[in-house]
């Protein structure tokens, strides 16, 4: 048995084409641009949030750190880790001295275990080992400073403050200076 296949005419078409101009390449470029924008999964667009916007969404307020923070990680289990350019101090009720790496455990309202923070308090510097928010509109923050803990309004809290390097407080601080600095 013999199969055979026999082949069509298929009439010839002609289709005349011109060439694209600058202008139309142009054209095309920019609305496959504003297309991928608009039709980009939001997570390729968006950069992660301020660390001061994160503070907030975790119900705590943006003036925790301050505005020198260069940047920050935090690890899924939680714990958090801020970046500064350089140790600076910068003041709330007292002063508090910020450690160009500071450490805590971010949960809902509370930094717990903060390692690199410490606040003044009576001439000696105390570390700051806890901060919480128990109940926002209660309008209070707690630190806890080891030997004590102070409730501090969360209004002081409200803005990022702006932080000094170390050495520029040193200098204009009367006990740096010594004797000299009494007479």
């Amino acid at each position: 048995m013999q199969i055979r296949i026999s082949s069509m005419a298929v009439p010839s078409c002609t289709i005349k084409t011109r060439p694209y101009s600058t202008k139309q390449h142009l054209y095309s470029f920019f609305f496959i641009i504003i297309f991928s924008f608009l039709f980009l999964p939001s997570s390729f667009s968006s950069s992660s949030p301020s660390i001061h916007d994160l503070l907030v969404s975790r119900g705590l307020p943006a003036g925790l750190l301050p505005k020198e923070v260069k940047s920050y990680t935090l690890s899924d289990n939680g714990t958090l880790e801020v970046l500064l350019d350089e140790p600076c101090l910068t003041k709330y009720e007292n002063r508090v001295f910020f450690d160009s790496v500071v450490r805590a455990n971010l949960s809902y309202g509370s930094l717990i275990g903060v390692d690199g923070l410490s606040q003044e308090e009576l001439f000696l510097w105390l570390p700051v080992k806890d901060i919480i928010v128990n109940d926002p509109t209660s309008g209070l923050i707690l630190f806890d400073i080891g030997l004590a803990h102070k409730q501090l309004s969360l209004s002081l809290f409200e803005d990022p403050p702006l932080c000094k390097p170390q050495g520029i407080l040193k200098n204009n601080v009367r006990k740096e200076k010594g004797f000299e600095g009494i007479r």
